[in-house]
């Protein structure tokens, strides 16, 4: 008992000795108990919801431990294939006790209304939050889900029968191709469960988890591919490739922007309102609006939203709000007087003009300062993302890809492509982020001994089979440390995508201070429950630098 004790992180122990105390302070006080419920997002049936979330979870988490471990060859004792076998025949009768006997309509139902918009999908009752299901959803829904249910557990049973002939004959292929079959059916709805599905027992407490994980994925994703670019050596012809590749995308931005021009006319009066048709550039939008055509204009001007030239033909002939049009010199009206003559570039050039302008201009400095330091412009521009990124404040990025840039892109793709916030601010994080790990990995790269390198190289490794067999392994082991900080903090940085009304924990304390009015209680759980996190991944963390044994090294 004392040797487990000692296990125990000593701030671990601390927040244990404190727990009755907690549990006094949350159930006792009122305030307290509604902010904590509040923030962690528990709705309505919560036990409900947690009883069903809890035996999905075992049926996964009990059909994936037996291919885990046979597939790493870890069941070598009798002990442990005991201990496997009975988790595979509990996973075959919680299969048949969902399907046959147990109601989960409740979760599932939540699951899939919260999986599909509630703006254009029928299946949603409109304006109720929590999102539920209609009564005629439900139905189909709880029906659909019992056959698949019914599916699940035969393939089990059947996957399971061809998994026990490993046990007399450890070279059946059978057997072998059912272990992954098994391993992959149960290990995607276990992702699922833990990363994707909505928890209504604790949807704010798994929303900040899920995109503290998520933005570390792919934090590590880019900040290895940077660090790779960093160590990337200059060939023969790389400059003049680079070089090449930068002047071409210059004179392809010039041959866009020497495209025919379009012409507009403002016609008419500024007694009332102007009309503008849809798709005329935002620049000569303001330009109207503002009067920045005419320095004797003094006051803003009024607006109207045409959807075609001759809607706004139609709205000036009324004379009711509109005065002027804004049109293609081909649509203005002969009888009508010009005030304002303009040419610009069509949208359709003018976009890739740009954008082939800087992409040119940014390539060339790099291919310049490339050429002056004798190193690969790919490794230039990794060093440049990872300085610029790490001088500007996390908020701001959030903001900015967030708001500005994912706009953009909406407006680019005609709204094709329109990231939900949660993915906007993930996205953001990993990627400020990444600047931070990449100067991790590339410290750890550095401290695996040159000589393993040279010798790896003398064996006839490819720069794949040495970076993936003998770098990464030992630089990983080497960064667990930092890459453990560095999650730490990026879990405490979730909270910063409330900017972007992500409704995690810090969303749902702003939302219930507002509503309460109370100054101490929401901040207080809120805090509490921050602390619990990541003294979690603080022992999560010291947990795997025992099991690599880091500290030694």
């Amino acid at each position: 008992m004392i040797t487990r004790l000692a296990r125990i992180r000593p701030s671990n122990l601390v927040i244990f000795a404190a727990l009755p105390f907690i549990i006094y302070l949350f159930s006792s006080v009122p305030n307290y108990r509604r902010s904590f419920i509040a923030i962690l997002g528990v709705e309505s049936g919560a036990l409900t919801l947690l009883a069903s979330a809890a035996l999905v979870f075992m049926i996964f988490f009990f059909g994936t431990l037996l291919p885990f471990f046979s597939l790493r060859d870890r069941l070598n004792t009798k002990r442990q294939r005991s201990i496997a076998l009975t988790a595979l025949f509990l996973n075959v009768f919680l299969a048949y006790y969902l399907a046959a006997i147990a109601d989960i309509s409740m979760f599932i139902g939540s699951i899939v209304a919260n999986l599909v918009d509630p703006s254009q999908s029928e299946m949603v009752v409109r304006a109720v939050t929590p999102r539920r299901l209609t009564p005629d959803a439900l139905l189909h829904v709880s029906a659909a889900f019992q056959h698949l249910t019914w599916a699940y557990a035969a393939l089990t049973t059947v996957l399971s029968g061809l998994v026990l002939l490993i046990f007399s004959n450890r070279d059946n292929i059978f057997a072998r191709y059912s272990l992954i079959a098994l391993f992959i059916l149960n290990g995607s709805g276990l992702l699922f469960l833990l990363l994707v599905a909505h928890l209504g027992f604790a949807s704010g407490l798994f929303t900040s988890i899920r995109a503290g994980l998520f933005a570390y994925l792919l934090a590590a994703i880019l900040g290895l591919i940077w660090a790779s670019m960093l160590r990337m050596t200059l060939k023969r012809y790389t400059i003049a490739i680079y070089a090449t590749v930068s002047c071409v995308m210059l004179a392809s931005a010039l041959a866009f922007y020497f495209q025919p021009k379009t012409t507009y006319v403002l016609a008419g009066s500024l007694e009332n309102s102007v009309a503008i048709i849809k798709g005329t550039p935002k620049s000569l939008v303001d330009a109207i609006r503002y009067g920045q055509f005419d320095a004797s204009i003094t006051r803003e001007i009024g607006l109207r939203s045409a959807a075609s030239p001759e809607h706004a033909l139609k709205l000036l002939a009324d004379r009711k709000e509109v005065s002027a049009v804004f049109l293609p010199i081909d649509f203005t009206p002969i009888d009508s007087t010009e005030i304002w003559r303009t040419e610009f570039l069509p949208e359709q050039f003018q976009t890739p003009a740009i954008a082939l302008l800087v992409g040119g201009l940014l390539l060339g400095l790099l291919t310049i300062s490339a050429f002056q330091h004798h190193r690969h412009p790919l490794s230039v521009s990794a060093e440049f993302f990872i300085d610029t990124v790490r001088g500007i404040p996390m908020l701001v990025i959030i903001l900015f890809i967030g708001l500005p840039l994912a706009g953009s892109i909406k407006d680019v793709t005609d709204g094709a492509i329109d990231l939900p916030n949660v993915l906007r601010g993930v996205i953001a994080i990993a990627i400020g982020y990444s600047a931070y790990l990449a100067e991790i990995f590339r410290a750890g790269i550095e401290a695996v001994p040159r000589s393993q390198i040279e010798a790896a190289r003398s064996l006839g490794l490819s720069t794949w089979q040495l970076a993936r067999l003998v770098v990464l392994p030992q630089a990983l082991r080497i960064v667990i440390p930092p890459l453990g900080n560095e999650f730490i903090a990026m879990l405490k940085d979730t909270s910063l995508l409330s900017i972007l009304s992500v409704r995690d924990m810090t969303q749902r304390m702003r939302e219930f201070q507002s509503a309460s009015f109370l100054p101490f209680a929401p901040f207080n759980s809120a805090a509490l429950l921050y602390v619990c996190l990541t003294l979690a991944a603080a022992s999560l963390i010291g947990f795997i630098e025992r099991k690599y044994d880091v500290k030694s090294r």
